[in-house]
């Protein structure tokens, strides 16, 4: 999993090095990015806050809090999902499109990109969400490293998503 997260730094390294230096080529469309993606980035950090809850909770053996945290935490992800695709049609209303201008071409490619990592993690948050229903509840070996890789992997991706909306803000 280390070295997949160390390739897909190394994907958005490259697309925000591409995009920097697009910009410096001309012909760039100025306009600020939406206030809902500021909403979804706290939507975002608030799942990662239950998904590391519900990591405690289960090693802590308190079941009535870390199944209820590990649904919090998807539904969270799918509405960080949600909001991205509203953030998407404001830019569009107000002529950012993907064809239109590079601009927005990186920026419809860069946090469409993102996305796709997310929608891996919450396959990830639903497949621990079945398991934690079908499954007798015991912390086992196995299931905690299980559980952290998915931490890690959803940290990974939450702090992903703050760098590339700093990056975009910053960069307008």
């Amino acid at each position: 999993m280390w070295i997949g997260m160390a390739s897909i730094t190394m994907m958005f390294g490259a697309f925000t090095s591409a995009y920097v230096v697009r910009q410096a080529a001309g012909n760039w469309l100025e306009f600020g990015l939406p206030n809902i993606f500021f909403i979804s980035t706290l939507v975002l950090l608030l799942s990662s806050v239950s998904l590391h809850a519900s990591y405690r909770s289960f090693t802590a053996e308190k079941v009535k809090f870390y199944k209820p945290l590990l649904i919090l935490s998807a539904v969270l992800g799918i509405a960080f999902i949600v909001l991205q695709y509203q953030g998407w049609l404001t830019l569009f209303s107000i002529g950012v499109d993907l064809k239109g201008n590079p601009a927005g071409s990186f920026l419809y490619i860069i946090t469409g990109v993102h996305i796709l990592h997310v929608i891996g993690g919450i396959v990830a948050l639903l497949i621990g969400i079945i398991n934690a229903y079908t499954l007798k509840f015991k912390v086992t070996p196995k299931r905690k490293i299980n559980f952290e890789l998915l931490l890690h992997y959803w940290h990974f991706v939450d702090l992903l998503w703050v760098y590339l909306l700093i990056f975009l803000y910053l960069s307008r």
